[in-house]
């Protein structure tokens, strides 16, 4: 009997696993999302489960740094794996365009509401301001490109895709300036070591690890004409383990760096089969992750995650995601010949999810803030998740569709994606 909670667990994640592999096509055509399920499923298990192990993010930090830190890592290795446009400012201005404007305004407005509105100290405020602005990889495939070789699916599909994959280069430097001011203050010194380290050097060592170790594995993999017996799973976690390990050891941005590698890899042997095999793998392992921790979400909130939320905070999140993101993003794409329709999905559509969860456990233990104040910002960060996850959730496909960007059902490749590529 000592076993049966480990064996309920088992049998929860089995059923959880199997419902990720049968309810896609079954659910293609409602306004459900497999997100949405999970979170319900999570927490009415740990509701009418007396002997479910208590979730807590603030307890259990190092094991939610690590397992949210893994999931968004495979996230941004099978998003950079099926995008087929190759790089130029010119095929990527929506998504430089989308990264640039609305990250910046986002961390602007949410600090100082942070600070006003919710009485946080500075860096706590802009702590909260950086893990809400990221966008999530993890959470986004209704909106994401379609598999390698198939097109992009619609310049919103590739936007919001590419966008998400490169928001690590902003986010983190806000993550890791929050975790100095904490710490030292908000002096010139520590601004100029800020700057010199977690902006012009990580960004660099991020770049040039992605981009080589991305292109040398590439290289062993077609090059020596092996890439049809290689296993595409052995590649695809080789290629991030190795390149996250290495970006991190030379002091850049694993994330980044990961996205980047793929990205590059994808470069070579552009119509090779083998790409689709390496992102169809990627894709699995993320589906699980997804069901694992959105699981686990919805047992913390029922286990009281959201106790430390106050109304003010409610109002802070929901402005966020109906006002502050959406008015940036739309303001970004000023000038870009897209329908107004097009525009306003691309603004809307920038989900929180995991990755928010992954910054904020990162910066609440470098920063070494109290128990109390973590409570409060894991309320509106969890808050503006689930928020996320329902109003993003619910409307994701039938917006896309609206639009004009259907999800890939069939193997042929769009045609009007074939002048970006």
């Amino acid at each position: 009997m000592a076993s049966a909670p480990f064996d309920f667990v088992l049998l929860l994640l089995g059923a959880m696993f199997l419902a990720a592999a049968v309810l896609p096509p079954l659910i293609r055509r409602t306004p459900l999302s497999l997100p949405i399920f999970y979170v319900v499923v999570g927490a009415v298990v740990a509701w009418l489960w007396p002997g479910a192990p208590r979730i807590d993010p603030i307890e259990q930090r190092l094991v939610t740094e690590r397992l949210t830190e893994f999931a968004v890592m495979i996230a941004l290795m099978s998003a950079g794996l099926k995008i087929d446009r190759r790089f130029g400012w010119r095929r990527w201005r929506s998504s430089l365009r989308l990264l640039l404007v609305p990250v910046p305004l986002s961390i602007t407005a949410l600090t100082l509401a942070g600070v006003w509105l919710l009485g946080l100290p500075l860096a706590a405020a802009l702590l909260l301001a950086a893990v809400m602005a990221s966008t999530d990889q993890v959470l986004g495939s209704s909106v994401q490109v379609w598999p390698a070789g198939r097109g992009d699916g619609g310049e919103a599909r590739f936007a919001l895709t590419s966008a998400g994959g490169l928001n690590d280069a902003l986010v983190f430097p806000a993550v890791n300036l929050a975790a100095a001011v904490a710490l030292a203050g908000l002096t010139a010194g520590s601004l100029l070591d800020w700057f010199a380290r977690d902006v012009l050097w990580s960004l660099t060592a991020s770049l040039v690890v992605g981009a080589g170790l991305g292109h040398l594995v590439a290289r062993l993999v077609f090059r020596s004409g092996q890439a049809s017996v290689v296993s595409d799973g052995f590649v695809a976690l080789a290629l991030s383990l190795l390149v996250y390990g290495s970006a991190h050891a030379v002091g850049g941005y694993g994330f980044l760096a990961v996205f980047v590698a793929a990205l590059v890899f994808r470069t070579e042997e552009r119509d090779h089969e083998y790409h689709l095999a390496l992102h169809d793998f990627s894709e699995q392992l993320e589906t699980l992750l997804v069901a694992l921790l959105l699981i686990v979400f919805g047992a913390a909130i029922a286990h009281g995650l959201l106790d430390a939320l106050t109304w003010h905070g409610a109002l802070l999140s929901l402005a966020f995601l109906l006002l502050i993101r959406p008015l940036g993003g739309w303001a970004s794409l000023t000038g870009l010949d897209l329908a107004p329709g097009k525009r306003a999905a691309i603004a809307v559509f920038g989900i929180r999810g995991i990755a928010t969860f992954y910054y904020l456990a990162h910066g609440l233990d470098a920063a070494g803030v109290s128990d109390e104040l973590a409570r409060a910002l894991w309320a509106v960060a969890g808050f503006t998740v689930l928020a996320s996850v329902v109003l993003h959730g619910a409307t994701a496909k039938q917006a896309m569709r609206s639009v004009g960007e259907e999800e890939l059902e069939e193997g042929e490749p769009n045609p009007a994606d074939a002048a970006a590529r």
